[in-house]
């Protein structure tokens, strides 16, 4: 990990003026209303612009539809992204299965694809977890049986965030119930427009809006299918590796934690201004009491910890500090930081509340931490597994 500063160039000093122009004017306070109401994570109008510029896959090639971004002007981008609060479910997830598309897909399909996914016209959601198998994805049920040139899906899907605004879902099955768990499942890019998927929406307690997605006898042509038959756990190894934080990183790539790490500093960021405008019994500013002082120093602190540390060290280290902050800072606000946004008397205008309300969910997204700990004890330190091997 390289700690040194960055020095921008003027050209890269002008591209950030420029990105923070485009964000401010796509992602205004419409745009939060709609996410506070709906919790759905995507607005139509900013996917679209940013779609126009690339900016969905920054680092593709401009001749794949990316906007061929370096490292830098791509970390802006991600900056600019966070700081704003723009929607981003679907441009986080898409990108991971298009991993899989580009390396199992056959021509045609990946070609229509990938073509689309760069300028937002096609999106992909995550069809992995279910009911029965949260992080253990390997314990699918949801069925698929060969029909001719045919696959007929059966089953059940939760926690697909973004799925109603997807074409297509990347869908774990299971084609070989005899097999070992890992060995007998397949992969399929699947359409969601077809027969039989019914898509229900789950509200969580932290104003989210995420999905259950119901298979019954979806069928599914071969043409679909991605990777060889039985073989969808090397299929799912790019994508997974790349959301957990073990793809290929550089120094300005952040950890797997960036979308908590960067709630945590907003979060901070509403208490401060929240401090700055009240006074204590005696009539001092809050800011000036150092008990007060010392606990957002401590935040701050843990928040550029959290930065600093690589891979899914930072999505462990991310989602801890984040719970922690959020119920020290909810504390810190006293009984009016209770108060949700739009409530008269909300301080901070109701983030304590509600990051007090998101952050238990972010041990689990992208795999629970406790499965990052197993990752960084097996495949960083080299620890023996923590479960024996199916054969």
């Amino acid at each position: 990990m390289n700690f040194s500063a960055v020095e921008l160039d003027d050209e890269q000093r002008a591209f950030w003026k420029e990105t923070r122009a485009f964000f401010e004017e796509h992602v205004g306070e419409e745009v939060h209303e709609e996410e506070r109401r709906t919790g759905g994570g995507f607005n139509a109008g900013v996917h679209q612009a940013l779609g126009s510029r690339g900016w969905i896959t920054p680092r593709w090639p401009v001749a794949e539809g990316g906007a061929g971004l370096d490292a830098i002007r791509a970390r802006i981008v991600e900056l600019e992204f966070e700081r704003t609060g723009a929607p981003m479910i679907v441009s986080q997830t898409t990108p991971l299965p298009a991993i899989a598309v580009r390396m199992f897909a056959n021509e045609e399909l990946k070609n229509h694809v990938l073509s689309g996914v760069p300028d937002g016209t096609i999106n992909i959601c995550l069809g992995y977890t279910e009911p029965d198998c949260g992080s253990d994805l390997a314990s699918a049920r949801t069925r698929a049986v060969r029909d001719g040139d045919e696959w007929v899906i059966n089953g059940q899907k939760m926690f697909t965030s973004g799925a109603e605004f997807c074409q297509y879902s990347l869908v774990l099955t299971r084609t070989n119930p005899d097999a070992p768990k890992h060995k007998g499942l397949t992969v399929f890019l699947v359409p969601l427009d077809l027969p039989g998927i019914e898509i229900r929406p789950i509200r969580t307690v932290g104003g989210e809006s995420t999905n259950f997605v119901h298979y019954d006898d979806v069928r599914v042509s071969d043409y679909y299918r991605i990777g060889g038959v039985d073989d969808g756990w090397s299929v799912l190894s790019a994508p997974l590796a790349d959301e957990h934080g073990m793809g290929e990183i550089d120094d300005l790539q952040p950890g797997s934690g960036r979308v908590t790490i960067n709630r945590a500093r907003l979060l901070l960021d509403a208490v401060i201004q929240t401090l700055k405008d009240q006074v204590d019994e005696q009539g001092r500013p809050r800011l000036e009491d150092p008990v007060t002082r010392e606990r957002l120093a401590r935040m701050r602190l843990e928040i550029e910890i959290s930065v600093m540390a690589p891979g899914p060290m930072a999505r462990v280290d991310g989602a801890e500090m984040l719970v922690r902050s959020a119920c020290d800072m909810l504390e810190l606000m006293g009984p009016a930081g209770l108060l949700p946004t739009g409530t008269e008397g909300a301080l901070g205008g109701g983030f304590p509340e509600y990051m007090y309300r998101f952050c238990p969910g972010t041990r689990i997204y992208g795999g629970t931490t406790d499965i990052h700990r197993n990752i960084i004890a097996e495949q960083i330190l080299g620890l023996p597994r923590s479960t024996p091997k199916s054969r």
